[in-house]
């Protein structure tokens, strides 16, 4: 059941709510490529959000041999709801990492590669600068790979948003996560307009553009239609819808599991609206098998 308006999930609160449905569990793959990649990112010392955020698809990916590689550290300058990744004071940026990404993206042999980051708002460009050495340094590596960037909003300066959009990644994703109500316990340190305008203004200057949100977290019906229609608004391409799953109990807790049906009717009001493509399922996230959903968006308009 969702919340009323008046009534929001509270940090901290020991978990409570429905029993995980069977749709939600997955097994952690052990294959020998599992194992490969994750003794190659140990090799190059980079992070990866699918450790980091305790992803349930980590087990097909890791065995796919992919992964989405966590640039600027492993620690956070905010502290979001719904987040596994720790908060804190970050270490200094390493001016190696984009070479160790670009020849751990050379050793997967990946022909699609997912970047992503912690947010630095320490930083005087929020890491911009950092991200689009990163992108260079993976095409430079590595020429027929195409690179999507999921990107923190930069504290909405647009400068930091051109540095990385001039650095040319194939698609410019940054997550919505929720809807307007429940922007504060979610992501208390961002805005839902912002997060809006780094869509829009990123379509102007060039960019196939993506967004996600989780559901489960006692939005309504109305409101996700609302996140799908604002985000169509500002000429987003690409869209995914997930469950959202409590990390630890010191995180927000599920207030629903969505039924596998909802998520089909999601992605059929999200075309209707607009939007490219929607991948939406309850073990969708932002990068499960992004190769596929910008190929499926492409391959359509031929």
């Amino acid at each position: 059941m969702a919340m009323s308006d008046n009534e929001l999930p509270v940090l901290g609160e020991k978990p409570r709510g429905p029993s995980k449905p069977e749709w939600l569990k997955v097994r952690l793959g052990q294959t020998k490529q599992f194992h490969g990649t994750r003794e190659l990112m140990r090799a190059q010392q980079l992070h990866t959000v699918c450790e980091e955020a305790a992803c349930p698809n980590m087990g097909e990916c890791w065995s796919r041999g992919t992964a989405t590689i966590l640039i600027m550290g492993d620690t956070c300058t905010r502290s979001c709801g719904f987040c596994n990744v720790k908060t804190g004071r970050p270490l200094p940026l390493d001016p190696e990492e984009p070479r160790r990404v670009a020849e751990a993206i050379r050793d997967m042999r990946l022909r699609y590669a997912v970047i992503t980051s912690v947010d630095r708002d320490e930083l005087p460009d929020a890491g911009a600068a950092h991200f689009a050495d990163t992108i260079r340094a993976v095409r430079e590596m590595n020429t027929e790979c195409r690179v999507e960037v999921l990107i923190p909003d930069f504290k909405g300066m647009e400068a930091s948003l051109k540095t990385v959009c001039d650095a040319g990644p194939a698609v410019l994703a940054h997550n919505m996560e929720t809807v307007f109500r429940l922007h504060l316990p979610v992501r208390p340190q961002a805005k839902y307009w912002r997060s809006l305008q780094v869509l829009g203004r990123a379509k102007k200057m060039g960019m196939v553009t993506k967004t996600g949100i989780m559901v489960g977290l006692g939005e309504t019906r109305a409101e996700v239609i609302q996140v799908l229609r604002d985000a169509a608004d500002v000429g987003c391409d690409l869209f995914t819808i997930g469950q959202y799953m409590q990390p630890t109990p010191r995180h927000l807790p599920v207030v629903e599991y969505i039924r596998p049906e909802v998520f089909d009717e999601y992605r059929d009001i999200g075309r209707k609206v607009g939007l490219r493509h929607v991948q939406s399922g309850a073990l969708v996230r932002s990068s499960y098998r992004a190769e596929t959903q910008e190929a499926i968006m492409r391959n359509a308009e031929r």
